[in-house]
């Protein structure tokens, strides 16, 4: 290990306790229980706001996974925190799904079955099961799969719809946010799928599951993974017919990294060599999106010619771990570099060094983006994530 990658090691282990002090010190609901549903750009918590699934069971994954590396009992209280309100609240015993939101005051406010949800739900269950081996969460989590496999998966083309009514019926507004097509097939659920069938396969060796988790990749290459391009195609049919959008570099670069590691998990050798050369084709175009001060653009419309000139925080969070794995696969140090420009764009213009956690992004002129510091989708696991994989990837 270099000089360079020492000190990069030792910056990440600071920034993932910044963050982790931040979520513990800001995030708590003492007054509703759970967590917070919004903090604003300044900083300021939006009282009785509703709470989103997503955001409970990202926290839940973070602090799990990070009480592994910090061992601080205070991370595993929160995880624990944030299990018993998934379970108790989130989680629809009657139907077997999980609630996409919640009111303040822990009533049910959106109650559809977005698979993108469910799926991070049994991400977060599976890693909170590592530290606590408590039953209740490995089995939420295997109920969560099986109701995935029986309502989402397409038996005729493979792959899974995007969402259900409370009680499993078909729904007309399938997308996750007003910026998504609303299609049945998309590669952000598909991608959130994988990742959590593979978390859960670590911890439940369940051969069905290990069946799904290879089918799941071999889909994934078939439909998403632009073969030429390199780039992913985001969203489709229930025919598996495109729908063209824009390119996302952050998704993209994201891919290359995670892919990879659920098909090493699920031990299937043609899919682990295929997603390497996929990790390295991706993070090789994945390059056409980073600006010459080390950031990485959010997304281009190809039909517009258009860049949409935005760094988003958690674009530059997966390019740290995308191109530091590009590196490790190849040892080329051109890879190396660009993690180490991208973590020098994020220090100076992303981390809020006064308050804490990292802000949403900038604008071209580097004006910030005022959006949320917490809320439905601004969470610690992104940025947790990619320190805690740069901690493990970067060996003493």
């Amino acid at each position: 290990m270099s000089v360079k990658q020492k000190q990069l090691k030792s910056e990440l282990s600071a920034e993932l306790d910044s963050i982790l002090k931040y979520w513990s010190k800001h995030t708590i609901d003492n007054q509703n229980g759970g967590f917070v549903g919004q903090i604003d750009f300044n900083d300021h918590i939006i009282a009785n706001t509703e709470k989103g699934a997503v955001l409970n069971a990202r926290i839940l994954w973070t602090f799990s996974c990070s009480y592994k590396v910090t061992q601080n009992e205070n991370h595993k209280t929160i995880a624990k925190r944030a299990f018993e309100f998934l379970s108790d609240h989130f989680y629809d015993a009657k139907f077997g799904g999980l609630f996409w939101s919640i009111n303040a005051n822990k009533t049910p406010k959106d109650t559809k079955n977005q698979i993108y949800a469910l799926a991070f739900a049994i991400y977060g269950l599976s890693e909170y099961y590592v530290i606590s081996k408590d039953e209740k969460a490995l089995e939420i989590a295997v109920n969560l799969y099986h109701k995935i496999q029986k309502h989402s998966y397409d038996t005729l083309n493979k792959g899974y719809f995007e969402a259900f009514t409370r009680d499993w019926q078909p729904i007309e507004d399938l997308r996750l946010s007003d910026k998504d097509a609303n299609e049945k097939k998309t590669m952000n659920t598909h991608l959130h799928i994988v990742e959590a069938y593979a978390n859960l396969f670590k911890v439940w060796k369940n051969k069905k599951l290990q069946s799904d988790i290879v089918e799941l990749l071999q889909t994934i290459e078939k439909h998403f993974i632009n073969i030429e391009t390199g780039h992913l195609r985001l969203f489709f049919n229930e025919n598996w017919i495109e729908k063209p959008d824009v390119i996302s570099y952050g998704h993209d670069i994201e891919a290359a990294w995670l892919l990879l590691q659920c098909a090493e998990i699920s031990g299937d050798e043609n899919l682990i060599a295929n997603y390497k050369k996929h990790a390295i084709h991706i993070a090789e175009v994945t390059q056409e999106g980073l600006d010459s001060d080390g950031g990485l653009w959010y997304e281009f419309d190809p039909e517009k010619n258009e860049l949409i000139a935005e760094k988003h925080w958690w674009v530059q969070a997966e390019a740290l771990i995308g191109f530091y794995n590009a590196y490790q696969l190849t040892n080329n140090e051109k890879y190396l570099n660009i993690v180490y420009k991208n973590w020098k764009f994020i220090k100076k213009h992303i981390l809020d060094k006064q308050n804490g956690e990292w802000f949403w992004g900038v604008n071209r002129d580097y004006s910030l983006i005022e959006k949320d510091k917490a809320g439905f989708w601004k969470c610690p696991y992104h940025n947790g994530r990619a320190c805690l994989e740069l901690i493990h990837r970067i060996q003493d």
